[in-house]
């Protein structure tokens, strides 16, 4: 069943709803929410190419059927586990790209469908506009640290249950909306998640009282947050205190921000690219998991 927060995003301009997949147009500027979870995921086929192992599948949640995009080298593996939680305009093929290069260099990497409970949603991101923007904001705000920790359980029992994953260590990265998601996750399961990235993250420190800074000290695994020098997501205050709360932890951590970048500095696809700084994380993301995944 849609949220409330899916039904005020219907009465939004430019945004197509449909109960089928099919009857998308092929320019469809964005939204679909279904009207099944069952139309979530086309299906459960593997694809084998000669170097790669990718999948769609669907995960067993508290909350429902979380579909998610599973890639790793070609083999039997087990291969050390890698989430990778989406940023908020949810997932796409810029992210399963991305996903199949955490996988080339040697992990399991599984990118799931963190906005199910709404249904199917896709942005067309190319075509962003004002009213594309707002169900983006309805869309990140409709997910919480609590029902991050709930969809992380499941996939740790999943990676479990799994033969071609490694046992033991989890890695996880998280762009944007997910910097707070991976600080969370790493607090709430401190024994399997070892190692975690934060690309701009955004609400890593507020106010509230599920404030993810707050867990820190529950923290065992490693921490990498880099940030982007130019970004209103992120208020000037946060990487000061973030960095002020970990120093009074034993966490290990790396803090970084790159000149002159902006939010999204990562994403080939987008006009604030930088490619100097994003091979430079990409590089200090696989130092980190080598060191703690293997």
């Amino acid at each position: 069943m849609a949220s409330a927060n899916a039904l005020s995003i219907c009465a939004l301009p430019r945004i197509h709803v449909s109960p089928n997949p099919a009857a998308l147009p092929p320019t469809a500027p964005v939204l679909q929410i279904a009207g099944a979870r069952e139309t979530l995921v086309a299906s459960e086929i593997a694809k084998e190419t000669a170097e790669m192992f990718e999948q769609d599948v669907i995960l067993t949640t508290k909350h429902g059927r979380m579909p998610a995009f599973v890639a790793c080298p070609d083999g039997a593996g087990p291969f050390p586990p890698v989430i990778f939680y989406m940023d908020a305009p949810g997932t796409r093929e810029e992210l399963r790209n991305m996903a199949r290069r955490i996988a080339k260099n040697g992990y399991f990497c599984l990118l799931p469908d963190m906005y199910y409970r709404l249904g199917t949603v896709r942005f067309d991101i190319p075509r962003r506009d004002d009213a594309m923007s707002a169900v983006i904001r309805a869309s990140m705000n409709s997910i919480t640290n609590a029902l991050v920790t709930d969809d992380t359980a499941a996939v740790i029992a999943w990676f479990d249950a799994n033969d071609k994953v490694k046992s033991g260590p989890v890695g996880c990265v998280g762009h944007c909306m997910s910097g707070c998601y991976i600080t969370t996750v790493s607090a709430r399961f401190p024994h399997r998640m070892t190692a975690a990235a934060s690309l701009y993250g955004v609400n890593i420190v507020t106010d509230k009282p599920d404030s993810s800074h707050l867990l820190l000290p529950e923290i065992k695994g490693e921490l990498y947050y880099a940030f982007a020098e130019h970004d209103q997501s992120v208020p000037a205050h946060v990487i000061p205190e973030l960095r002020a709360s970990l120093a009074k932890t034993d966490v290990v951590n790396t803090v970084k921000v790159f000149e002159g970048t902006h939010h999204g500095f990562c994403f080939a696809e987008r006009m604030v690219y930088s490619p100097q700084a994003a091979e430079q994380t990409w590089a200090d993301i696989f130092d980190l998991f080598k060191r703690r995944l293997g």
